[in-house]
């Protein structure tokens, strides 16, 4: 593959605009808003001079419910040899594409597991997609020059290919991103009219469980309404979850002591069922979950201390897997959270207190 065509120049689109420019390829960009393509293009991301006859790939990175309608619109250009989309919903923007007539031998449907809670050009990365998986959801009509051509734009981008039925992607997506999406919403929500008392209190937790919650609300009705069944379903069974997790609170707070113990049962076992869930998240590189320690290092808040410490870390010899930066309310310190191989614990806090670090145990 050599060259190729970003109809879109969103996040994903301008992400993948800029891992393809990065491995040489010429890219074309087009966008319905100029303004944004040609922010792409000041960030390096192609060019948006017009295509000059068939590319080898266009990628269309526009919401699901435009998906038909933008790739009827770049076959009847002839614009590329193969297309593909990268919305995050597949089951109807495919079943649009099938009633518009599109030719739908030379195209697939993907979907990029990445993103970031910014939108727009100006948050793209080149490096987006690494590592993270890339859905493919070919129909009988595909045929294996297409195939073979998303697999390439998968490569290049770094990414790994899962190959599902697109009602099956659309189920699990509502699953592990969209209903995880409104969920941070509605927890972030109960802050919008809290205390400021009680929001000066956040710390890393509520951050944590929050941060998807920046997202842009407008994307998101686009792709909640592309797959609002499958993300109430979903809903339906939290919704049930946190009905009998209320109860079970109230009941801690009865009377009588057996009633008591059955509350704190429940909530017990709805915790270690988070537990359970929590744990079969697929690890680093997606290979199976493993465990890892944490060091918490006193962080003063000047420049250069992030750095003196991650170079540190290094001459130790220790690989960091995760890192939290956790700020001390009220102080010019913070607390840096470093995740470790258990073996590594041992070693890297002794050569972190040797160097002057405060290390909590």
């Amino acid at each position: 593959m050599r060259t190729a065509v970003v109809v879109g120049t969103g996040l994903i689109g301008t992400s993948a605009a800029l891992a393809l420019t990065a491995r040489g390829l010429t890219v074309h960009l087009e966008d319905a808003d100029p303004d944004a393509a040609r922010t792409a293009e000041s960030l390096g991301a192609g060019i948006t001079d017009p295509v000059d006859g068939p590319v080898d790939l266009a990628i269309i990175a526009v919401p699901p419910a435009l998906v038909g309608k933008v790739l009827a619109d770049c076959q009847r250009r002839n614009l590329a040899h193969w297309y593909t989309d990268v919305a995050s919903v597949k089951a109807g923007p495919g079943s649009e594409v099938a009633e518009l007539g599109c030719d739908t031998v030379h195209y697939i449907g993907s979907h990029p597991m990445a993103g970031r809670e910014r939108s727009g050009p100006l948050a793209a990365r080149a490096d987006i997609f690494e590592g993270r998986p890339w859905v493919l959801t070919p129909t009988a009509d595909t045929d294996t020059e297409t195939l073979n051509a998303a697999l390439e734009l998968v490569a290049l981008c770094g990414a790994v290919p899962i190959v599902m039925d697109a009602a099956e992607h659309d189920r699990a997506v509502a699953l592990v991103s969209h209903a995880p999406q409104l969920v941070s919403s509605l927890v972030a929500a109960r802050l919008e009219n809290a205390d400021e008392t009680a929001i000066r209190l956040s710390g890393q937790g509520v951050r944590d469980v929050t941060r998807i919650a920046a997202s842009n609300p407008g994307m998101w009705v686009d792709i909640l309404s592309a797959n609002a069944g499958a993300v109430a379903d979903v809903l339906e069974g939290v919704a049930r979850d946190l009905g009998e997790t209320v109860t079970a609170l109230r009941a801690m707070q009865a009377d009588e002591e057996g009633e008591r113990r059955a509350g704190a049962a429940g909530i017990e076992a709805v915790m270690r069922r988070g537990n359970t869930g929590q744990a079969r998240i697929p690890g680093k590189h997606g290979a199976p979950p493993t465990r890892y320690e944490t060091l918490a290092v006193v962080l003063g808040d000047q420049p250069g201390e992030l750095g003196r410490l991650f170079g540190e870390v290094g001459e130790a010899g220790v690989n960091i897997e995760d890192v939290v930066i956790e700020h001390s309310t009220g102080q010019q310190v913070g607390f840096v959270q470093l995740s470790v191989a258990p073996t590594a614990v041992k070693r890297l806090t002794k050569a972190l207190r040797a160097s002057g670090w405060s290390v909590r145990d």
